[in-house]
Formats: structure tokens, sequence, C-alpha cells
């Protein structure tokens, strides 16, 4: 795939970093946590937080992306997260000189380190980046503490889209799965691999307590339309109505508030435990809308 990685760029002279385009929920996120919001002058369709970056122009869903729509916003830095595109786009772009930078894509507390580490490196700011890393880790570490603390482990699903009676879920390999496994969360749809239509059948053997859904952007998915499909009628989640709705950037981002967004996923899973909030921090104190 075309683009340099974060570390690439450095050794061909500084960057321009004063008109950034990015590419990518967690990416923005980042860019903004490091004080650097005022640099980005246009953003994709995932980036939903801080309220700022909705402000933004718009270039457009990040993996259905036009070269003439990035190129007309003037950027001198475009910071893509990776499976952003089309390639042909990506192409365009670096031959226009505009530099593109690919920041790594993974759903773990390495993962959000990295890319941290990635953007504040391809705008250098090596040593924001790191201040906010070490705060980002804490909060890992704090939330890995609650979570062995935690009695049991509740099996849910989440369900990605219900159309025509039946359920889109989050297998195994998903970002879905990821924050389950952070929340201390057992997926009851593990044995699917990725986000497919779920059998009734499997579903209902399953067994989930809670069906965890999108709210926000557009999603219409209540408890009465989830507990409706025959995937779930039947099943404990279905019988408490335990359904929990949250931001879908905030859930599955994975930018640095991946641990706040899974210790109240896990709050609510465990209705019986209290849960300490997770410190105050300047870049996560906005509540998604």
């Amino acid at each position: 795939m075309p683009g340099v990685a974060a570390a690439e760029i450095r050794g061909r002279g500084a960057a321009d970093t004063s008109r950034i385009v990015s590419i990518g929920g967690a990416v923005t996120e980042i860019l903004f946590a490091l004080g650097l919001g005022d640099r980005v002058v246009a953003v994709d369709q995932t980036s939903r937080y801080p309220a700022a970056a909705r402000r933004k122009p718009d270039v457009g869903y990040s993996r259905a992306l036009s070269p003439e729509g990035v190129l007309s916003t003037g950027p001198s830095l475009i910071l893509a997260a990776v499976g952003a595109g089309p390639r042909s786009t990506l192409d365009v772009l670096e031959q226009a000189s505009v530099p593109v930078v690919l920041i790594p894509e993974a759903h773990d507390k390495a993962g959000v380190l990295a890319k941290i580490a990635a953007v504040s490196q391809a705008v250098g700011e090596e040593e924001k980046g790191r201040v906010l890393a070490a705060e980002v880790a804490a909060d890992f570490a704090a939330l890995e503490d609650m979570v062995k603390a935690m009695p049991g482990r509740p099996r849910a699903v989440f369900v990605l889209s219900a159309s025509g009676g039946a359920a889109v879920v989050g297998g195994a390999d998903t970002s879905a799965d990821a924050i389950f496994r952070l929340a201390g969360v057992t997926n009851a749809m593990a044995a699917i691999k990725g986000f497919k239509p779920a059998l009734d059948e499997a579903a209902m053997s399953a067994e989930p307590d809670a069906v965890v859904v999108m709210q926000g952007g557009g999603q219409v998915l209540d408890a009465a339309t989830v507990f409706s499909l025959p995937a779930f009628a039947g099943t404990p989640a279905a019988r408490e109505r335990r359904l929990v709705a949250m931001p879908g950037s905030y859930l599955l981002g994975f930018g640095p508030r991946a641990p706040r967004a899974a210790r109240d996923l896990a709050a609510a899973l465990h209705p019986g435990a209290r849960l300490p909030e997770l410190p105050a921090r300047p870049w996560s104190a906005e509540k998604d809308q």
C-alpha cells in the first residue's frame, strides 16, 4: 500500500505540519489530544471526537476517498489510518507531492500506544506524544486492575446492524471482540470470525447475558428492535431486556480513550460492581454525541 510510515517521513526533511488532513477517528482524536487541532484542516466521516473535529471540512468516508476532495483542502500533510483509501486515491495524493503517512491500526493496548507514537512522530511532537502515551498507559493499567477484581465474566453479543430479521454480529478478530476482552466480557459469538450474520440457533445457544450496540451516527437499534429478532428473542439478554448502547466512535475507536470505553462497558455489564472512574484528562472531558 502507498504511503510511508511515520518513522520514514522524518528522513525526508522537516515535514510541513501546518495543514493536516486527518483520516481515521483515532488519528484525529490523537491530534487533538496533542493540542494540534488548529493544524487540522479537514477530517473524514469517522472523526467524531472531539466536537471541534466535527466542525472541520469533511472529505468523506475513509475507505472511499476522492483525491479531488482531499486536495481541495490544501493539505501539507495527510495522516491516514491503515485501511484508508482506495489505493488509487493514495497514489494520486502521493503523486501530488503531498506526504501521506499511514498510521498503524490495532485493537489493543500496544496498538493504541503505537498509534500515539506514530502520529506524534509524524508531526514532530514526540515529547507531547510521550506524555500522552504515559497517561493512556496508566489508564490501561488501572483498567486491568479493575477487570481482575471483577466477579465473573458476563457473556455479551455485539450487534453491528439488523436488516430483514437478521443480525450482523461481531465475532473473533474484530474491534468489538477486542473491546469485550479489555472490559472482561466474554464474546458469546467468538466462534464466528469477523462481522457476519448470526444464525438464529447459534445466537440462542450462545445464551448472551446482554447485547451491545452502537448509538449515534444514525444508529437506530433499540431494545424493541434487537429483542424482536429471532436470534435473540429466547436469550437471557432478552428476558432481562439488557441492551447496552454506546457511541460507536467511543466504543470501537481505539484511540486514547479506549481504556475509558472499556471501563464504561464493564460498568454497564457489571451493574453490581462499583468501578472507580479513571483519572480526569483534559483530552477526554467532552461527552460523545
